[in-house]
């Protein structure tokens, strides 16, 4: 009996040794699993990512943004002997790859090459800004090469990574933390034409002016570079053939990808066009400069209020209402004739078109099942979108022409964008 009793204390003395090893165990590993695994949703490393990312926007597509203080400037000054569908190519073809090269800078990510593309990104970003302003009065092929093309991927190859890489640090807070990022793309393109315009048109000149914005630029890009961060995730397990396969399948992500195509087809006219618009229609040339500052005021406020609202009304609902509202404003600029209207046009203009562009990460992000196929389906989608970028400038240019016939251009833009609503409900 008494030796039962014994055996029995010492079974289960060392069923409980045993719960104790495996607890112990398991709290060495956890932090290991949760690294890998779940992101942290915060933290000094995650908040010191973000604020990188956002530096990457407001030098990267904050800049490409403010074209249209060089199309002002290249359309009057500097590159008289080109129709404005000419120069805009320049605008256009920067847009284009920046989106373009996300995907091979997607493909990249997923693959671990993150500082590699961030680095070699802001490289050529800040050395094709500083060859630019080496660029003479009518020297166009020389500008579209260093300002179209050269600068553009060095855009593309870092605005795709910068994006997805939020995924990694957060979960809960995603969407918000996203929206943070994105707004650096309209408060760089409130700060950009500022200083461009005072630089282009004051006593300093292009050259000099050139060299100094590529300065400011340059240091940011090295700030964000020493910021940004990422963690040891698993390397995905599909081939990019086989993630484009899986998308080319799945009908919501066709109808988003090609609703994206159409919207960006009409929704860059104002961005590019509104400072033009506003001083060939009479308006004080001092006020047009602080258009599209204007513009993109608002469109800060749209961005950073685009991660709270979808809490309410659903990402789908949001992108519907945004872009409904940015074609009617497009659409608007036929009537523009007054400093009341350019200011109207840019504020309302500027927060519908800030909300559409910033959920347009978090609903790709949100079509992806498997987040290590996030740089790859981003890529893909983008790619597409890129197109639109490339054809917005040069038809708007080519249907406005040399006589500034704003109405024809106006239509056009405004029903491109407004047809991406209609794609988002099919």
């Amino acid at each position: 009996m008494v030796q039962t009793e014994f055996c029995n204390e010492l079974t289960t003395n060392e069923k409980l040794d045993v719960l104790k090893e495996l607890e112990r165990t398991q709290a060495h590993d956890s932090p290991i699993l949760d690294s890998e695994s779940d992101p942290p949703d915060g933290g000094c490393l995650a908040w010191a990512t973000a604020f990188g990312c956002f530096l990457i926007q407001f030098c990267g597509f904050g800049y490409v943004t403010s074209f249209g203080v060089y199309q002002d400037f290249y359309t009057r000054i500097y590159l008289t002997n080109r129709p404005p569908s000419t120069i805009s190519w320049i605008g256009a073809l920067s847009s284009f790859l920046a989106l373009g090269c996300t995907l091979i800078s997607g493909l990249l990510y997923d693959r671990g090459w993150f500082y590699h593309l961030i680095i070699a990104g802001s490289l050529l970003q800040s050395l094709s800004l500083f060859a630019l302003s080496f660029a003479k009065p009518g020297q166009f092929y020389m500008i579209i090469v260093l300002q179209g093309i050269l600068s553009g991927i060095g855009i593309g190859l870092t605005y795709g990574p910068c994006m997805v890489v939020i995924s990694q640090h957060f979960s809960r807070r995603r969407t918000l933390v996203m929206s943070f990022v994105a707004s650096g793309v309209p408060l760089g393109a409130v700060f950009h034409p500022i200083m461009l315009n005072h630089l282009l048109n004051g006593t300093i000149g292009f050259a000099r002016g050139v060299r100094v914005s590529a300065g400011f630029v340059s240091a940011l890009l090295l700030v964000a570079c020493l910021s940004m961060r990422t963690r040891a995730l698993s390397t995905p397990t599909n081939s990019y053939g086989a993630v484009a396969r899986k998308c080319s399948r799945e009908v919501p992500f066709i109808l988003m990808t090609a609703g994206m195509l159409l919207c960006q087809i009409g929704c860059l006219f104002p961005i590019f066009y509104l400072q033009l618009d506003s001083i060939k229609h009479g308006i004080d040339v001092h006020f047009s400069f602080y258009s599209l500052v204007i513009l993109n005021a608002a469109c800060v406020v749209g961005r950073c209020t685009a991660g709270i609202i979808p809490a309410y009304t659903g990402l789908l609902n949001l992108l519907i209402a945004s872009t409904t509202a940015c074609g009617v404003l497009i659409i608007s600029m036929i009537a523009l004739n007054s400093t009341f209207n350019v200011v109207v046009i840019g504020v309302v203009y500027g927060y519908f078109s800030g909300v559409y562009f910033a959920v347009l990460v978090p609903l790709v992000t949100l079509l992806t099942p498997d987040l290590s196929e996030l740089g790859a389906r981003l890529g893909i989608s983008f790619a597409f979108t890129a197109f639109g970028s490339l054809l917005s400038g040069p038809i708007s240019g080519a249907l406005l022409s040399s006589q500034h016939r704003w109405l024809i251009p106006s239509l056009f833009s405004g029903v491109s964008s407004r047809n991406r609503s209609h794609t988002s409900r099919c």
